[in-house]
């Protein structure tokens, strides 16, 4: 796989955890946020796939888009799984109503039109395969 394969492997991941934040934390408030054990997590989760796809980013690709700030991104991620102990949840939220729209609207014009889906029905065995 060619490195520009590869980077947009993990490019498309960061777009889709980025979407799913947007579309858990939508019509959401703070509050809803805070009250909201199975919310936080899933949130978090998100935002871990997110920092560790940016981390398996290539250096080169990372230079050549610094519009992008990559080190925080793989930093909260760090902060997630080994410190979560040290977890801000209003920062989370942050990250996930500010900083998420952001990096969505920076990673759209990176990237090729979506892969198609491999399970597309078309490629479901039919009666007569069987």
């Amino acid at each position: 796989m060619t490195a520009e394969k590869s980077d947009d492997v993990y490019l498309w991941d960061m777009l889709n955890a980025a979407r799913n934040i947007e579309s858990m934390c939508a019509g959401r408030s703070l509050t809803d946020y805070l009250q909201d054990l199975i919310l936080r997590s899933a949130v978090e989760r998100q935002i871990e796939i997110i920092g560790e796809a940016a981390r398996h980013v290539s250096k080169r690709f990372q230079g050549e888009h610094a519009e992008i700030d990559w080190r925080p991104i793989m930093a909260q991620r760090h902060i997630l799984a080994h410190d979560y102990g040290e977890i801000d949840d209003r920062r989370i939220w942050n990250v996930a109503t500010q900083h998420v729209p952001e990096l969505i609207s920076l990673l759209v014009p990176l990237l090729p039109p979506e892969p198609e889906d491999q399970n597309d029905a078309s490629d479901q065995p039919t009666e007569k395969d069987s």
